[in-house]
């Protein structure tokens, strides 16, 4: 049986369970069709033969992460076809990378993932620094009047989608210097941008779209599609919090872009809430350098960053 919490139980998984059902997987669901609680009853051997199936590419990339996963141990391997538009790509070419760490070949040409069945070949591996992570230091460094920060464990031409950030930053006042075993952000002038495509690093939208805001500056965010379900319905979130501020986010092009409109943005003690969700916390924890802040349920950051509280208080943040 696998469960999750009450939020969990919300995030659809329904593309996936029919993925993994093609593939020979038994899969039933306890409660409501297409959503967690589910029970896994191993694999039936017969359909265990068929090795190709089709995914949506534009839900998430989370999905198709699984499936590679999974693929090196399936009698005749996969064969993968992405539908539509792919989202997140960076998180599959990760993914991808990382198999072929351990041993596993793989072939992607247009929307085909090949992977035949192989053996993993164990082998020593350094994880890199989590570029999202490094997204709310660039916050800080961002809104504060003058800056200089450094974070360790980063590398320039760093394979995850996040480490976008660098350039998204260069445009909205934080430079980026890459040192030895890391980087350094400095605070600079605002260059100016319109608009910004999250189609490939969703993960750093929330917190563009509050230094955007704190800074007075109207930008539009494109491929926002996957949003709506991830911890919580992130759009939804933003859009009330923002509110509290006197800023706002408002709906472009349904489910996809969505613009930051200039308001009378003021720190002055708001709560925020997090809505079980490290994102919110955290894209709206930088704040604290324009003024007081409240957030609300602060426990959610372990979920990804366990020891952001301390780091801030570190770094002359007080509670």
């Amino acid at each position: 049986m696998l469960t999750g919490t009450k939020r969990m139980q919300e995030r659809p998984i329904g593309i996936l369970v029919d993925a993994l059902r093609q593939l020979g997987a038994e899969i039933e669901y306890e409660g409501k069709e297409g959503f967690p609680p589910i029970k896994l009853s191993g694999f039936d051997t017969e359909k265990a033969e068929n090795n190709r199936i089709q995914i949506r590419g534009d839900v998430s990339s989370q999905y198709i992460s699984a499936l590679l996963m999974i693929a090196p141990l399936l009698p005749n391997g996969l064969v993968l076809e992405l539908t539509g538009k792919v989202g997140s790509k960076p998180y599959i070419e990760m993914t991808l990378d990382l198999l072929f760490h351990f041993g596993i070949e793989s072939e992607w040409e247009g929307n085909i993932i090949t992977i035949k069945n192989q053996e993993f070949i164990p082998a020593d591996y350094t994880v890199e620094s989590d570029w999202s992570a490094a997204s709310y230091w660039y916050a800080i460094a961002a809104l504060a009047p003058d800056a200089k920060i450094e974070l360790s464990g980063y590398k320039y031409g760093s394979i995850q989608g996040d480490s976008k950030i660098a350039d998204f930053m260069d445009l909205l006042g934080v430079k980026t210097t890459y040192l030895e075993e890391g980087i350094s952000l400095e605070s600079q002038e605002v260059k100016g941008v319109e608009s910004l495509d999250f189609s490939d690093n969703p993960d750093l939208a929330q917190t563009i779209a509050v230094i955007a805001a704190a800074k007075g500056i109207e930008l539009t965010l494109t491929g926002l599609e996957s949003l709506r379900i991830k911890e919580t319905d992130r759009i939804s979130a933003l859009q009330n919090e923002l509110k509290k501020f006197g800023s706002d986010l408002i709906e472009v092009e349904e489910n996809s872009v969505y613009k930051i409109v200039k308001g009378d943005f003021e720190v002055n003690g708001q709560a925020v809430e997090t809505y079980d969700d490290h994102r919110m916390a955290m894209a709206f924890a930088p704040l604290a350098v324009l003024g007081s802040i409240k957030i609300e349920n602060p426990h959610v950051v372990e979920k990804s960053y366990p020891h952001f509280w301390d780091d801030l208080e570190k770094a002359g943040f007080s509670f």
